[in-house]
């Protein structure tokens, strides 16, 4: 991370590493589509511990569920100073990717099958978020 990222107390803004993660859970979710991808939704965002300039910071994405045309991203930060040491866990967050056509139409993605019995569960728990954000979303402008 580089000073323009930075606040007064010399850490990473959230809102950068926020952009970050938007932009690796794009990356996750437009591989499995096979096409694009716009972002529904970002929850349960936790940040750990900070992020200061010059730490290396590192973005796991791992899709948990998939549906029709949805898919949720669970991506997992880590960071370590420049000069070495160990990673440590700084942030994660769950975000909600859909699939797209050229005219930004929502489209069908293959299915996620998952293969561990971790897999599994981290799908089932994906599937009663991705419900649980169907129940609360507030109805979309007419």
């Amino acid at each position: 991370m580089v000073p323009t990222d930075a606040n007064l107390a010399g850490n990473v803004f959230g809102g950068s590493i926020l952009a970050e993660i938007d932009r690796v859970a794009y990356i996750a979710a437009s591989r499995h589509a096979g096409t694009g991808c716009v972002t529904a939704s970002f929850d349960r965002v936790d940040f750990l511990s900070p992020v200061h300039v010059g730490d290396v910071v590192d973005f796991d994405a791992t899709l948990t569920y998939v549906g029709t045309s949805s898919m949720e991203v669970w991506v997992r930060v880590r960071a370590e100073s420049a000069s070495g040491g160990r990673p440590r866990a700084v942030g994660e967050a769950f975000i909600t990717m859909v699939a797209v056509d050229a005219a930004g139409r929502p489209v069908s993605v293959p299915p996620l099958v998952p293969q561990s019995a971790e897999e599994r569960l981290r799908f089932e728990e994906g599937q009663r978020r991705m419900e649980e954000r169907r129940r609360t979303r507030p109805p979309r402008p007419k």
